[in-house]
């Protein structure tokens, strides 16, 4: 049951539950985790809502403690380019949250969601004071850049089977995205929204990722058994031993 009409209507204290789940916070000390703990809150989104949008300027830094997100730019023509999937214990939106810029996407809510946030004074409060929390900011911006510029490679690739690996790939990220780990929890048809295909070539492409030994669907979501693999688009290596021989008989020929 709807609390209320818009997210800011949903917004309540983070429980100790969900603190545990926020990866930044281990990188504080004593005094600075106590301030964050208490600055953090917790709304709670409906399938469509929109936690960022275009234009805005922010007021917190946000992570993703259940459900999926999506990160797009929607044009006033009716097109519209996702960047990136934002699935559980991804935090996201550190650039435009140092500059205090307005925000040049959307984020909006695929499923229903529970979004953490911290409020922008307290983020910067935090840069100011916390060493660690500086080093996970700038791995964050740095993973992030590497993710985006994997995803423009991906978009260009004309094999849908290579498209719908990489992008499984990078909602696989273990820094960006520690509540995943192995499996994830998503559907057909939110993966085919997150990759710009349908849903029907979504299905085929897991089906060839699932037969080469990349992947297994399973019950409510996909577990990765070669990320490795899904980062070369599907493709799995060659074992150790294997590649230990070619490189042995390539040398050896020279």
């Amino acid at each position: 049951m709807r609390m209320g009409h818009s997210i800011k209507d949903r917004v309540r204290p983070a429980t100790p539950e969900e603190l545990e789940g926020i990866p930044w916070l281990l990188t504080l000390g004593p005094t600075e985790r106590r301030r964050a703990e208490g600055a953090v809150e917790v709304g709670e989104a409906e399938p469509g809502d929109l936690v960022c949008r275009i234009g805005r300027p922010p007021t917190y830094w946000f992570g993703v403690v259940q459900g999926l997100l999506k990160m797009s730019n929607d044009n006033a023509d009716g097109t519209s380019m996702t960047y990136s999937g934002l699935p559980p214990g991804g935090w996201f939106g550190e650039g435009t949250a140092l500059k205090r810029e307005p925000y040049r996407y959307n984020i909006q809510a695929l499923r229903r969601s529970v979004v953490a946030g911290l409020p922008i004074d307290d983020f910067h409060w935090l840069l100011d004071h916390s060493i660690g929390f500086n080093r996970f900011v700038m791995n964050q911006l740095n993973e992030r850049l590497a993710q985006f510029i994997a995803a423009r490679e991906a978009d260009r690739l004309n094999d849908p089977d290579a498209r719908v690996a990489r992008n499984l790939a990078a909602l696989f990220n273990p820094v960006l995205f520690p509540g995943v780990g192995e499996l994830l929890r998503i559907t057909q048809q939110e993966l085919a929204y997150l990759i710009g295909l349908s849903r029907q070539r979504v299905n085929e492409a897991l089906g060839t990722l699932e037969a080469s030994g990349a992947i297994r669907v399973e019950y409510g979501g996909l577990r990765v058994l070669d990320l490795a693999a899904l980062r070369e688009g599907g493709m799995p290596k060659a074992p150790a031993q294997a590649r230990a021989s070619t490189r042995r008989t390539s040398l050896s020929s020279l």
